[in-house]
């Protein structure tokens, strides 16, 4: 079975822990560990998601923050959703279409007399 797996990256939340308001605040700490970034490709890994990561750089962030990696990040996986269960959920499957729950009565005419 496919599993879709989901991250979160906290590298911006440890950096405010850690009392830095700014990415250019880790250029200096990363440079001390053998890291070398321009504060443009810091910026990035702080602010998004990153695809790759190296472990060295890993390793570093761990090492400046005082954290494990499974602080640095966390994630979830589950089991993916076929596409017929994703078009179920996208066309409402638990609303009652009107036309299949009504069922009109047959009318009868009876005479006054």
């Amino acid at each position: 079975m496919k599993r879709d797996i989901e991250y979160r990256w906290r590298a911006r939340e440890l950096m405010a822990r850690n009392g830095m308001r700014n990415t250019r605040e880790l250029v200096e700490p990363l440079r001390e560990r053998g890291i070398t970034l321009s504060e443009s490709q810091i910026y990035r890994m702080v602010s998004q998601n990153p695809e790759r990561i190296s472990f060295q750089l890993l390793a570093a962030l761990c090492d400046i923050f005082g954290v494990e990696a499974n602080e640095l990040f966390t994630f979830t996986a589950a089991d993916a959703r076929s596409k017929r269960q994703k078009q179920a959920t996208a066309s409402g499957e638990n609303v009652v279409r009107f036309a299949d729950a009504y069922k009109p009565v047959r009318a009868r005419i009876l005479d006054d007399d």
